[in-house]
C-alpha cells in the first residue's frame, strides 16, 4: 500500500495505527467505540480516523479512513465513520491547527473522574502533569449534534486534554506521541485518584508545588533553577520504546 501515498503520510498513518494498537494494548478501549485521529499536513484539512466496525487491535496504517472537515472520505474505503466521531474529532482539527491529533476514550477510571465535581485532583504527581491544563465539558448527550461543536470547542480553549462531564477523557498534541502520552498520563492519574479517594482522606501537596511540578512536566528547561536537572527527551524516549514493544508483539500495524 505504499505505492499510494507519500512517505510523509505513510509515516504518519503507521503513526496513528501504533496508537489504535497501543489504545488496545493498555484496556483503554470501549469496543468499536471512541476514536483517535490525525491530520495530514496540507491546506485540505483531511484526516484519518478509525473505520467504524473494527476492533482497535485491527486498524492498519492502509485501513484508516481519510475524510475532510464535512465528513466526506476523500478517498475510497470499504468502511464508515463513526458519526460522534466525526462530529467530536471534526470540530477540534478546524479550530485548533497544534491539534494535530486528537485522541478520545471511555475507559473506568476516566468515566469515573468525569463523573466527580472537582473533577482531576492534584493527588499525585502524575496528575499534577495536568495541573491548570485541563477543560471541562459537559454532557449534553452522545456528540451526534453539531451545534454541540461550538461549545465544545469552547470548553477545550487552548488545553492540552479535556475531560468530558460523564462521559471520558480526550487529549490533544501536536504529534501522536504526545496526544498518545498524555492520554496515558491522564488515565492513569484517574486511576490514582479513584483508588486514593478509596483510601480515605486525601493529602494534597501545596500550590506552588503544584505549579513547580507542571512546569517541570510540560515546559522542560525553562525556568529551571541552580542544581536542578530537566529530561526534555522523555516523551521520544517513551514512544521509541512503545514502538519496540509493538514491534515485537503487533507488527501488522505497518500494514
Amino acid at each position: 500500500m505504499t505505492h499510494a501515498y507519500s512517505p510523509q503520510e505513510w509515516q504518519l498513518r503507521q503513526e496513528l495505527a501504533a496508537c489504535y494498537r497501543l489504545i488496545a494494548h493498555f484496556k483503554m478501549t470501549d469496543l468499536i467505540y471512541t476514536h483517535l485521529s490525525l491530520r495530514i499536513p496540507g491546506p485540505e484539512h483531511h484526516f484519518l480516523i478509525n473505520p467504524y466496525g473494527l476492533m482497535f487491535e485491527e486498524i492498519t496504517a492502509s485501513n484508516l479512513v481519510k475524510i475532510n472537515l464535512d465528513g466526506n472520505k476523500v478517498e475510497a474505503s470499504q468502511y464508515p465513520v463513526n458519526p460522534a466521531g466525526f462530529v467530536i474529532h471534526s470540530a477540534i482539527h478546524r479550530a485548533r491547527d497544534d491539534a494535530q491529533c486528537v485522541l478520545h476514550t471511555h475507559t473506568k477510571a476516566g468515566c469515573a473522574v468525569a463523573a466527580q465535581e472537582e473533577g482531576l485532583l492534584p493527588v499525585n504527581q502524575i496528575s499534577m502533569e495536568f495541573y491548570g491544563r485541563v477543560g471541562y465539558h459537559d454532557y449534553e448527550g452522545i456528540a451526534l449534534d453539531f451545534s454541540e461543536q461550538q461549545r465544545l470547542v469552547a470548553d477545550l480553549g487552548d488545553h492540552s486534554v479535556m475531560i468530558l462531564r460523564n462521559h471520558g477523557l480526550l487529549t490533544v498534541g501536536s504529534s501522536v506521541k504526545q496526544a498518545f502520552l498524555r492520554m496515558y498520563y491522564l488515565e492513569k492519574a484517574c486511576e490514582i485518584q479513584i483508588a486514593a479517594q478509596a483510601g480515605g482522606t486525601l493529602r494534597l501537596p501545596p500550590e506552588d508545588v503544584r505549579v513547580r511540578t507542571e512546569r517541570q512536566f510540560n515546559a522542560p528547561g525553562q525556568g529551571v533553577a541552580e542544581g536542578e536537572l530537566s529530561d526534555a527527551d522523555s516523551v521520544d524516549f517513551a514512544w521509541a520504546a512503545l514502538l519496540r514493544m509493538l514491534d515485537r508483539v503487533a507488527p501488522d500495524y505497518k500494514h
